[in-house]
Parts: structure tokens; C-alpha cells; sequence
């Protein structure tokens, strides 16, 4: 008897992160569910995932609308069937220093990028708790744990949604449910949104480097996705902010202050007239790639070390015993101290 495909959402699907989530799901024959406002980058989703080995249900919806999320999710158990895994991507920022930002900048990224993610996590939880099934991922960010100057709405929604989350993932635990929700914390990353950002900066908007490719990211999706863990840090720079503002936040400021201004901009000068996309989606189809292909990172062995932590650990564990059985046979009658020697090496 065939397996049943799996059926995945994924918020933010048209471009970078999620369009390379899509194209990660596809692969192994997932039938997916894309959101985001843009047809274009949708219909190119689309595309990708009949392509690699999956089906794609094109939903144009703007997450910020809980009714029209809730109607995509409607639609793909109509077509596709129910839904196993969502995955909350679906984001917009402004480049600013707050004291030029605006209340309707603020309230336009919390709506799309926080409230985006607390409606879609609503209506995956209507289906899948009755169901007592399911996987629930949140794209984060290490900006959900150390704010940076020029991204203040950005970094605020990305924490609000960690808030949020362990909420949620608190209840379900009371609940002893079998729904998980995870949150994925993602390194800066090349993709589309420094050319379609909304920007008051001179010059252009960059990711603040090391930058990774998003397959790395959408491949540590696709592992969340499978192996719950509450949370996943994806890249050695992430595991370095997130440690850093547990440890020191002032030094953070401090270094942020000297540093966040320049690396987040290129020598290029900014068109302050340049579209952006924070209330609507610009057209043509932008893929999962950025610019910055010639910086970006295509592989994670922080992410590769930390997802076979297990295996990591259990060899290491062999290869102590064998050492120990390899001493006892050159010396049986001199075993517990070489046991004992090994265990101070440790």
C-alpha cells in the first residue's frame, strides 16, 4: 500500500526561505499548501515543486488577515488532505532608526511578521488538536533573542513570536498532546528581501555576514520538522548571539553600537524611491536566492554536529570503551587506573 504523501503549509512560500522550504518538502514528495501574497512567486513555487517529486496548491493570501488564512487552510484539506506539518515564514521588516520609523511601519511588520505567525499557528491547531497530530514550525531568527539597531520592528515581532511560542508550547505539554510546535533560529540569510525591503537607510541593505545560503536553512526546516526538539539554532553565528546576550548583553550594545550600522549596508547608494513590498507584493517571480551569492555560506557544520548530536555521542562513547578494552589487553592488571586516567582526560 503507498504511503499517503505528507501535507505541508508554508507561509512566506513565493521567495527565500519558504520558497527553498518548498523545494525542500518537495523533494521527498510532499503536497504543500503555498501562502503568500505575490501570484507570480507562487505560481514559480508551484512550478518547483511539481518539478522535484511534489504537488503545490497556489493560496495568495495575505497572513495578516486571520480569515484568510483560515480559508487556505480550508482549502488545502479540501484538495490536498490534512494538514501534517505548518510552517510560519511569512515576513516583511523596514530598515530604519527607530527615530524615523513610524506607527504605521510598526504596526504593518508586527501585523504581518508576529500576528502573521499567531494566525497561522491558529488555524494549523484547529485541525491538528482534534486530530492529536501534528508539527507546528516557527522560522526565527537569532534577532528573536538579541535585537539590533535598524531592524527595531523586525527584531521586536521575531521576539514576540518566541514568546509566544513558549506559551504555546507550555500548554501543549499540560495538554499532553501529540501536536509539537519548534522554533527554528536562523543566521542571516541571502535571500530576495534586502531588494524589496522597505529602506531609509543611504545605502543598500545587506545581511549582516556570515551569510547562508536558504537551502541551509530550508533543510533545517525539514529536520525540525521531523526530529522535535523545542527550539534548533541553525549556523555557528546564531549559537554565538543567542550564548553572547545570555552571558553578556551589555557587551552586545556595546559592540552593536560600533558595528550593526556598517555591516548591515553595502557601498551602494540607496533609491529612496525604490518599491518595496510592506503593504503590497512587488510583481515577477524573485526565488529563493538574493544577491549575495558570491558570500553565502552553503553549508552549516554547526547545524550538521547539532542535528547528529546523538550518533556524535554515542561514537564517542564507543570509542572511549574500545580504547579501555584495547588498555586492558596491553595491561589486565593495570585496568582500573587507565579507566580511571581516561575519565580525568574526558
Amino acid at each position: 500500500m503507498a504511503q499517503k504523501p505528507e501535507v505541508v503549509v508554508i507561509t512566506g512560500a513565493s521567495a527565500g526561505v519558504g520558497r527553498a522550504a518548498v523545494q525542500a518538502f518537495a523533494r521527498r514528495g510532499a503536497y504543500i499548501g503555498l501562502l503568500a501574497r505575490g501570484r507570480d512567486g507562487l505560481e514559480g513555487a508551484r512550478r518547483d515543486a511539481e518539478r522535484l517529486g511534489g504537488q503545490g496548491l497556489v493560496l495568495p493570501t495575505d497572513v495578516s488577515d486571520a480569515e484568510q488564512v483560515e480559508r487556505a487552510a480550508n482549502a488545502v484539506e479540501e484538495t490536498l488532505g490534512p494538514i501534517d506539518v505548518w510552517v510560519n515564514d511569512a515576513m516583511v521588516s523596514v530598515f530604519s532608526p527607530v527615530k524615523e520609523m513610524t506607527a504605521e511601519d510598526y504596526r504593518r511588520v508586527t501585523e504581518v511578521t508576529y500576528l502573521g505567525t499567531v494566525h497561522g499557528t491558529l488555524s494549523a491547531l484547529r485541525r491538528m488538536l482534534p486530530r492529536d497530530h501534528g508539527m507546528v514550525v516557527q522560522v526565527g531568527s537569532a534577532l528573536a533573542y538579541r535585537g539590533i539597531p535598524l531592524q527595531s520592528a523586525y527584531c521586536a515581532a521575531k521576539h514576540a513570536i518566541q514568546g509566544f511560542t513558549e506559551s504555546l508550547r507550555s500548554e501543549l505539554l499540560h495538554d499532553k498532546s501529540n501536536v509539537r510546535v519548534t522554533m527554528v533560529q536562523m543566521p542571516a540569510l541571502n535571500t530576495p528581501q534586502f531588494d524589496w525591503v522597505k529602506n531609509r537607510l543611504p545605502r543598500k541593505p545587506q545581511p549582516v555576514p556570515p551569510i547562508y545560503q536558504p537551502e541551509v536553512a530550508a533543510e533545517a526546516i525539514y529536520h525540525a520538522a521531523r526530529h522535535y526538539r523545542r527550539e534548533w539554532y541553525v549556523g555557528g553565528s546564531t549559537t554565538l548571539v543567542i550564548s553572547g546576550q545570555k552571558i553578556a548583553p551589555g557587551l552586545g550594545d556595546w559592540y552593536l553600537s560600533k558595528t550593526g550600522f556598517q555591516s548591515q549596508q553595502t557601498e551602494e547608494p540607496a533609491d529612496p524611491n525604490a518599491p518595496n513590498n510592506l503593504y503590497q507584493p512587488l510583481p515577477g517571480d524573485r526565488g529563493a536566492h538574493g544577491r549575495f551569492d558570491h558570500l553565502a555560506h552553503r553549508f552549516s557544520w554547526q547545524l550538521w554536529l547539532d542535528q547528529h548530536r546523538g550518533w556524535l555521542a554515542v561514537g564517542g562513547l564507543l570509542g572511549l570503551l574500545g580504547g579501555l578494552f584495547l588498555s586492558r589487553q596491553r595491561d589486565p592488571h593495570d585496568w582500573e587506573k587507565t579507566a580511571y586516567e581516561s575519565a580525568i582526560d574526558l
